[in-house]
């Protein structure tokens, strides 16, 4: 078999998230499979290059701007657009990538695509940026970390302007994955142990014991660990719902937005066989999510049903010691994992979601017995959908009480931006 050139599959994948709209971490994941007998290293490369290009956008955009009077990026043709910006990120942004042959390349590509009138443009672009990276400048916080200016005027109203550079710093790091040990079939210390023989880099998360942070793997379907159920991806932000919810063995757990799976199986798993989870969801296709996540981690006292979150379900009032409810949200949290989703949002959007959120917490609340637990939860770092609806809830139903809230800002590499609220029913 032919080896497809790796750059080739970074223009394609790119062309489906910036110019028609796909999820990057979908795309990028369906591509990894098809692909999936190229080499770590060329894994490796096809993922730093694409991620890299989709997080740093608004920043390569500016820097061809300074290069390129005529014509603007968005008058570019799609193809030329995405060989320059996914060749300028590993120009600027990868040292180990000799730059004559990214620009090589880039005219190779314009080429084979029919486009070879155009190669001289690109590869003098290319070359002259090479030449001048040293003096790129940017005029502001946007273009320097790539961040929509709504979003950095909102994080400096609520956080002030020290805060958020920092976490805008935080945001462009290296990521680690996040996962959870089933200690029903293994123990932290054997898993760390088989990973790590086969070179994978395996790291302790200090406030959750049964969490670890991986990297330097290739393919997660290569983990024999992975497809066995030892465990499961699930961000330190996602765990610490239930790790946070004092549940106990033979409690009703509702999770009422589960997809694809990771708090309501932590729950199960924490029930130690006992009790029951219900795991809803609105579709189809994440009902089925949720049911391959449950087979594949191999638990019981977990099901999972269709249901959507702002409709009463009338048979569930006052049935749930735990109510899980990890709403729909901007997500500005998770950026850093999922980079496209800032680039998407609007603050109108943004509005909605709040909406939203506060329409599934008025239902939801129904479920929880007296005595129960209501946790809150979002990927995002928006007072607006987190403190305020927080704030909202409790005084529409003073039968609620609050017992925890916390922001959690990114941190480099550990963990995402989320938000956590428990609130106890009197």
């Amino acid at each position: 078999m032919t080896d497809p050139n790796q750059r080739e599959i970074i223009v394609a994948i790119l062309e489906e998230v910036l110019e028609e709209g796909k999820y990057s971490h979908l795309v990028l994941g369906a591509t990894l499979e098809k692909y999936q007998y190229l080499s770590k290293q060329q894994r490796a490369f096809i993922t730093r290059v694409t991620q890299g290009t989709i997080e740093r956008l608004l920043q390569i955009d500016a820097i061809l701007g300074q290069f390129v009077k005529k014509p603007k990026v968005p008058k570019m043709k799609p193809l030329i657009r995405t060989v320059l910006r996914s060749s300028v990120y590993q120009i600027v942004f990868m040292d180990g990538v000799p730059d004559a042959a990214v620009c090589n390349e880039a005219v190779r590509i314009v080429k084979n695509h029919g486009l070879g009138g155009l190669s001289g443009f690109v590869n003098g672009v290319l070359r002259n940026i090479s030449r001048n990276k040293d003096s790129i400048t940017y005029k502001d916080l946007s273009e320097a970390y790539s961040m929509p200016q709504w979003i950095i005027d909102a994080w400096e109203e609520q956080f002030g302007g020290e805060t958020t550079k920092q976490i805008l710093e935080e945001l462009l790091e290296e990521k680690k994955t996040c996962i959870r040990v089933n200690t029903g079939n293994i123990s932290v210390e054997e898993l760390t142990k088989n990973l790590r023989a086969q070179g994978i880099t395996v790291e302790p998360c200090e406030e959750i014991p049964y969490a670890l942070y991986i990297s330097g793997y290739d393919y997660l379907r290569g983990i024999p660990e992975f497809l066995a159920g030892d465990f499961y991806i699930q961000d330190f932000s996602s765990m610490m719902v239930a790790h946070s919810a004092g549940i106990q063995q033979g409690d009703h757990v509702i999770d009422v937005c589960a997809a694809p799976g990771g708090k309501s199986l932590h729950a199960a798993e924490l029930l130690a066989g006992t009790g029951l989870v219900e795991a809803r969801d609105l579709s189809d296709h994440k009902v089925s999510l949720l049911e391959e996540n449950i087979r594949r981690m191999g638990l019981a006292n977990i099901r999972a049903e269709k249901w959507d979150a702002t409709i009463l379900n009338e048979e569930s009032i006052g049935q749930a010691d735990v109510v899980i409810c990890d709403a729909p949200c901007s997500g500005l949290g998770v950026v850093a994992k999922k980079p496209d989703i800032k680039y998407h949002m609007t603050k109108e959007t943004q509005k909605e979601l709040a909406i939203l959120q506060r329409q599934i917490l008025d239902v939801v609340c129904a479920y929880v017995k007296a005595g129960g637990t209501l946790m809150y939860s979002t990927c995002t770092i928006s007072s607006q959908e987190n403190e305020d609806n927080v704030t909202w809830f409790l005084e529409k139903h003073p039968d609620f009480s609050l017992e925890t809230e916390k922001q959690f800002l990114p941190k480099a590499g550990k963990q995402d931006g989320f938000f956590l609220a428990k609130m106890k029913k009197r």
